[in-house]
């Protein structure tokens, strides 16, 4: 349902609608200045558009809702997969998916055993809700790092994100199972063996499908106009969820490992398809959010208050730490603090939170309620508070922001090759030479050369200096020759005469 208390035209939709995103972006500017998560100002806006708010709007269309979430999220992830540095994941994977899996199954287990104790509901009915809570949110934690220009070291940045991006599959799953299993109550708990089986094994194949789809089809169609290939990825989300969950897949476990998968992969227009990916998420954020936002009713939240807050404490300080000193033994205990701390929660528990409201589960209403408090004490507390986290145990460093060149470089066919970065080294061979005396390959070229934030056009009698960062035209063929030019090191006599 979808009404306002006066009469309202297609084009007053339009224009409340605009204006909603107008102020959802906007509200990014807000969330930088004073580290505050963009999904708290998101989803107070959509508090403040709704019913119980100035603007009046009276939404209450779980169903809706639902399909806006399951979609935004879709495209959230697959940007996500995209964007992750596929050798940097790699690199923890195994940790990433025992998190994302039994450290999804441990905290949905102890967070439901307390909330059916807290709000006195039965067990199947609190598991459920503590599988709805059960998943983690890492793109705002880095979004507030990124405010303050600092980052995590190691390994625990790239560990974050894959979990973050693999977790929502089984959070789903669970969710799913337990719906199933408050419904039909003569079902056994171990037929969600099976059900997570043949879940994840068919979400893996559209994934794989589909990223190998889209490899083939952007190689041989050979489109006219560039836009195009945004629709050709847009089209290819959308496919990869519907065809992964018609066959009884995991949707959104196809979704990522696609835009993972294609995340290692070069292809035509790729950077252009990055951003378009990029600016779509954050539109999705945006419309997810301030729906989200539209459906709750504040005045409900203040009857589960009490609850939701021994709800919150007990994740943040029982279930999540107990999940992942479980799943990590081998890591530092200062690591897995700060991972503890970093379960952030976001917009998937709210999404997955419709999912026992269309099935008419019994309190479910409450369900929601409390899945939606906990998420706002979530970013308000763990949100603001990570920077300092972090610094207080000593795994703050510097963000390394890649720099923006005035300009870029696609690839197209009959194009052999990329451009790239150099970095030249303090010492190194290279520092102090004359371009031309480098002796770069014939099929390669130096383009710019990078220099205290200033950028130098590159030329023959251009004299490099250690820390310079060169910007090169590169075939593929000579790529280790150039970057042989790069890492050679200067001889003794030549060192010794610098000094």
């Amino acid at each position: 349902m979808f009404n306002v208390a006066w009469g309202i035209s297609s084009e007053q939709m339009l224009l409340a609608a605009a204006l909603l995103l107008f102020l959802g972006v906007l509200s990014s500017k807000l969330s930088d200045r004073f580290s505050i998560p963009s999904l708290v100002l998101f989803l107070a806006i959509g508090m403040l558009a709704g019913s119980e708010g100035i603007g009046g709007i009276y939404f209450d269309n779980a169903a809706l809702a639902k399909i806006i979430g399951v979609i935004a999220l879709s495209f959230i992830l697959f940007s996500g997969g995209l964007e992750t540095d596929f050798g940097e994941a790699k690199r923890v994977f195994a940790k990433g998916i025992t998190l994302s899996t039994l450290g999804v199954l441990i905290t949905a287990f102890v967070v439901g055993i307390f909330a059916s104790w807290i709000f006195k509901i039965p067990l199947k009915e609190g598991l459920l809700l503590g599988a709805i809570i059960s998943s983690t949110d890492a793109a705002a934690v880095f979004s507030i790092l990124r405010s303050k220009n600092i980052s995590l070291k190691g390994q625990l940045r790239p560990l974050l994100e894959l979990e973050s991006g693999s977790n929502d599959p089984m959070a789903v799953f669970l969710t799913l199972g337990m719906i199933q299993l408050i419904q039909n109550t003569a079902m056994p708990w171990y037929f969600l063996v099976g059900m997570f089986f043949k879940q994840m094994a068919l979400g893996l194949i559209a994934g794989w499908l589909f990223a190998e789809l889209f490899l083939r089809a952007i190689d041989r169609l050979r489109l006219e106009y560039e836009g195009l290939y945004a629709v050709l990825t847009f089209s290819l989300v959308l496919l990869a969820y519907a065809a992964a969950e018609t066959v009884g897949g995991n949707g959104f476990l196809a979704v990522y490992l696609a835009g993972l998968l294609l995340s290692r992969k070069d292809f035509f227009y790729k950077k252009n398809l990055i951003r378009f990916h990029a600016g779509l998420a954050w539109l999705m954020q945006i419309a997810m959010f301030v729906t989200l936002g539209l459906l709750v009713f504040p005045s409900k939240l203040l009857s589960i208050a009490w609850g939701g807050i021994a709800t919150a404490l007990i994740l943040f300080f029982v279930a999540r730490p107990i999940s992942v000193f479980l799943c990590l033994p081998f890591d530092s205990f200062k690591e897995k603090i700060m991972i503890s701390w970093v379960g952030l929660r976001g917009a998937a528990p709210i999404v997955l939170a419709t999912f026992p409201l269309l099935a008419k589960v019994s309190n479910s209403e409450l369900i929601f309620d409390v899945v939606f408090f906990v998420v706002l004490v979530s970013v308000l507390i763990q949100g603001t508070s990570i920077p300092g986290v972090s610094q207080w145990l000593g795994l703050h460093a510097p963000l390394q922001r890649r720099p923006r060149y005035p300009l870029e470089f696609e690839q197209h066919e009959g194009v052999d090759a990329d451009l790239l970065e150099f970095v030249v080294p303090y010492g190194g061979k290279a520092a102090g030479k004359k371009l031309y005396d480098l002796n770069f390959p014939k099929d390669s070229l130096a383009v710019l050369v990078g220099r205290n934030d200033k950028f130098i056009v590159a030329k023959g009698n251009t004299v490099l200096e250690g820390g310079d960062v060169v910007l090169a035209l590169v075939s593929k063929r000579d790529l280790n020759a150039v970057k042989a030019i790069f890492t050679a090191v200067a001889d003794k006599k030549q060192a010794v005469k610098k000094t």
